[in-house]
């Protein structure tokens, strides 16, 4: 298959001698390519969707690629666990090997779409807008999950990491382009986004929301940046004079290009009203920088999109030279990524289809998930023994859904519930599910085991008709058995863009009672008793919160079923149902009557919390949460297990934090699993039975609730995150437990050059003190010296060590002068001189954790570049 793959495709990063010589060669034949185009060919490739230009043989490229935790395509890829999950971990070289695979997975949906002929689709590119290296400054923001967290030298660290993964070895020739987004100041509310004026201090914009972009670009050198919707300090972000000239091309030295969030170049003068005019708009995007467009009105192929671009030109608001530099820079790095052919550093390596969802990478996917889960409590009860009787309960006890987290493919490995996770370590153990009633939190896609094809196979019939005209063939062109309600109409060369897919076939109940039923992205109707169940009469859209009916289904009986979907709607097709209990009560007594242990998933979805969802309910409203409470009545049925008396082992899935006070104070042991992607169930059954140490930390304080909190959207960090929050968390960042204990030695400090203002190395050693194996994470945090708009501490350094019962390690932290360096009141970066408080250990000094403290001395100032 590799030997017929066009010389276009993406070649292997090949190290060079000097870093600009791949950067300038690229150049050169960028140059002589636009100088080509005509001045609407030039306009149209100002947009995510460039269009084919045959004559000067360039293929079709959309820049829209997703990978957020996994590559999204139309094959089923690897889901990890998601990003807050991932920064749980506190393990940098595991999220450049999560990266890497990702970066594999990408190129390989670019390998088929060239196989298919459809380049030009989105996630056929070889750039992906990942990572989100944004703070997640509070706990109310849905997207805060797809973040790193809240301290910005952890998100700076990971990202890099992520970026590095993704890049390849030699960032000027890079496998895939990375994206780090949404450049800057921007972490909700949701509701807002498209109109907020965000108003930042020159403090806290140094000192918290650029950090990780510096890193991003200046370390990792991520060969693209996304900005992002709403405006800062005035101006709009895809139009900043401070973000986009000052820092990015100015201090920051960035040659690479900039793309817009979806529709952020509209909001300039539709929403921001910045501007008067569309025109205006994409001209106040454009000079500042902004050299690609998503616009979402591409996702239907609405045309005439590039006339603001000509009007803009035509009436002088942009030049032509404006216009080919955003080309040169879109155009150097289709020849580096290998997309376009020419580059003589750029070697021909194509990754064929097979190398997606490998089983190495399915591996990676449950070492990822294990390393993420953070045990908060445990008062004995945990590692379970075996031979326990186990209770399942909650509503995501046997959910597979909620795995995923937001921006991943629906279709990945078969996902792993906690319950299936649980059963499959303790194959002899009585592990029992007690059905729960109806929630908030209900649906998961219906498995190929229940449904039947017409004739009888596992999965359903898929029928793919192309479009003729304003008709569709009656004859499909492809006929096919999927094993549930999905497409995979684009990896057929045969099917059409504009095309109708039919599934037709029987949903069979593994066990006769209630269940809930619904769908989404198509019509069509779900027969229970030769009435319709399921009758959707239009099509939803995305985003959109999911319909579930409640029918009764008896076991073995088959419900005829019949949907359609047409291409190019924005939702995704899918089949969801719940078993649930008629009287949930009854259910938890009978389950948890002869068990010895209660084991509670609750939490939330990506369903609840996400990207401007149309959700309103009791503490969600538009993605963002209104509480840090758990849904209502996954808290009564934690009471009620607590009333049993029995041991309650409570396991969270969340995306962001919660209040956990009354399970503080009532459970036996607390796990947070997160969101923890396809092996998440496993992940979870490992650490809970010992077979796996629990090393994650978290990447978030866990507030008592809102109260704590200043107002959403205000930006001021003044009261928030763990470095200006003065007041007792329920549990703070970095928190964690492990099945073993940790000792370290005093630390030693070594100054650079017999300074430390040229920076220090900081020595200890790790000794493991228990009985067996286990994970640490020893973090460094550096206490200032007093002085206005100072934090309380910051976490400059952290290593992940695995150590064998009674092993010891040295380890050593390198800090340089910006790890020693702190932001004044006025946003200058420098070395304070003074006394500060240096702390090595399993977290935050002065929560009681083991570790070691020293003082170390800076005897002048020293400022430092943005």
């Amino acid at each position: 298959m590799c030997a017929v793959i066009s010389a276009l495709v993406l070649a292997a990063a090949v190290p060079l001698a000097h870093a600009d010589d791949a950067r300038a060669a690229a150049e050169t034949p960028a140059r002589s390519l636009v100088a080509r185009l005509t001045p609407e060919e030039k306009l149209d490739q100002l947009l995510n969707v460039a269009p084919a230009v045959p004559r000067l043989g360039i293929p079709a490229y959309n820049w829209w690629t997703e990978s957020l935790h996994g590559a999204l395509g139309p094959l089923p890829t690897t889901n990890f666990p998601q990003p807050i999950g991932l920064a749980a971990s506190f393990d940098a070289p595991l999220l450049e090997q999560v990266a890497a695979a990702i970066s594999t997975e990408v190129r390989a949906l670019h390998t088929l779409g060239r196989e298919t002929g459809r380049l030009g689709r989105i996630g056929t590119g070889l750039d992906t807008w990942s990572p989100n290296i944004n703070i997640f400054r509070d706990p109310r923001w849905g997207r805060g999950q797809e973040t790193y967290g809240e301290d910005p030298h952890l998100t700076a660290a990971l990202g890099v990491a992520f970026i590095r993964g993704i890049q390849g070895a030699n960032p000027d020739l890079p496998d895939v382009v990375a994206t780090p987004k949404h450049f800057a100041v921007h972490s909700g509310p949701e509701s807002t986004r498209h109109v907020a004026d965000v108003f930042v201090s020159a403090h806290d914009l140094e000192d918290t929301y650029l950090p990780a972009f510096r890193a991003a670009i200046v370390d990792a050198k991520a060969g693209s940046i996304m900005c992002a919707y709403n405006r800062i300090n005035g101006q709009p972000a895809c139009g900043s004079d401070l973000l986009m000239k000052q820092y990015l091309r100015g201090a920051w030295g960035f040659k690479g290009y900039v793309v817009s969030d979806c529709d952020a170049v509209t909001d300039i003068s539709e929403r921001h009203k910045y501007a008067p005019d569309p025109a205006a708009a994409v001209a106040v995007a454009l000079k500042a920088g902004t050299d690609n467009e998503c616009n979402t009105k591409t996702l239907s192929a609405t045309p005439g999109l590039t006339e603001r671009y000509r009007e803009a030109w035509q009436r002088g608001l942009i030049s032509m030279a404006d216009i080919d530099q955003a080309l040169v820079r879109l155009f150097s790095a289709r020849y580096r990524i290998g997309d376009l052919a020419g580059l003589a550093q750029r070697q021909v390596n194509a990754v064929p289809v097979a190398a997606i969802n490998t089983p190495a990478h399915q591996a990676l996917a449950l070492q990822a998930a294990t390393r993420s889960m953070v045990l908060l409590k445990n008062d004995g009860v945990l590692p379970l023994k075996p031979g326990l009787k186990l209770a399942v309960i909650g509503p995501l006890a046997d959910a597979t859904r909620v795995l995923r987290g937001n921006y991943s493919s629906s279709q990945s490995a078969p996902p792993v519930s906690v319950l299936e996770g649980l059963r499959r370590v303790l194959p002899s153990a009585q592990v029992r599910l007690a059905p729960d009633g109806p929630s908030i939190t209900d649906g998961d896609p219906v498995p190929a085991s229940a449904l039947r094809t017409p004739d009888g196979q596992p999965g359903l019939r898929v029928a793919y008709y192309n479009r003729a005209g304003a008709q569709y063939d009656t004859r499909p062109v492809v006929t096919r058995t999927e094993p549930g309600l999905a497409s995979r109409a684009l990896q057929f060369k045969t099917v059409g863009d504009q095309h109708k897919i039919v599934w037709s076939g029987y949903l069979t109940a593994p066990e006769s009672g209630l269940y809930r039923l619904g769908v989404s992205g198509v019509k069509g109707t779900l027969q229970v008793d030769g009435k319709p169940a399921v009758n959707a009469l239009d099509y939803s859209k995305w985003a959109e919160p999911l319909q579930l009916d409640t029918v009764r289904l008896e076991q073995g009986k088959r419900y005829p079923l019949r949907f359609e979907a047409e291409s190019g709607g924005s939702g995704v097709p899918g089949l969801f149902w719940k078993r649930i209990a008629s009287d949930a009560d009854a259910e938890l007594q009978r389950v948890a009557a002869d068990a010895d242990v209660i084991v509670a998933v609750v939490g939330l979805t990506s369903d609840l919390e996400g990207e401007e969802m149309a959700i309103n309910v009791e503490g969600f409203a538009g993605g963002d949460k209104t509480s840090l409470d758990l849904p209502a009545s996954q808290r009564r049925l934690l009471e009620r297990a607590k009333a049993t008396g029995k041991p309650l082992v409570v396991v969270l899935m969340n995306g962001s934090a919660l209040d956990l006070s009354w399970a503080k104070d009532n459970a036996a042991a607390i796990l947070e699993a997160w969101y923890p992607g396809q092996s998440g169930g496993l992940a979870v059954a490992d650490v809970l039975t010992g077979r796996a140490d629990p090393g994650g930390r978290l990447p978030l304080t866990f507030y008592r609730g809102l109260a704590d909190l200043p107002p959403f959207d205000d930006y001021r960090m003044q009261g928030r995150t763990y470095r200006y929050y003065a007041g007792t968390p329920v549990y703070p960042f970095g928190a964690g437990l492990s099945y073993t204990s940790f000792r370290y030695a005093p630390l030693r400090i070594d100054p650079v050059d017999g300074a430390p203002e040229n920076g220090v190395i900081v020595t200890t050693e790790i000794s493991n003190t228990g009985g067996r194996d286990g994970d640490e994470v020893a973090q460094l945090y550096l206490t200032p010296p007093a002085f206005e708009g100072a934090p309380r501490l910051a976490l400059r350094g952290f290593q992940r060590v695995t150590l064998k019962a009674g092993e010891r390690r040295q380890i050593s932290f390198r800090l340089t002068p910006r790890d020693l360096s702190f932001v004044t009141r006025d946003g200058a970066r420098q070395l304070m001189p003074g006394q500060y408080r240096l702390s090595v250990g399993s977290g935050q000094p002065g929560e009681g954790v083991a570790g070691q403290q020293a003082p170390l001395v800076l005897s002048r100032s020293v400022p430092l570049d943005l």
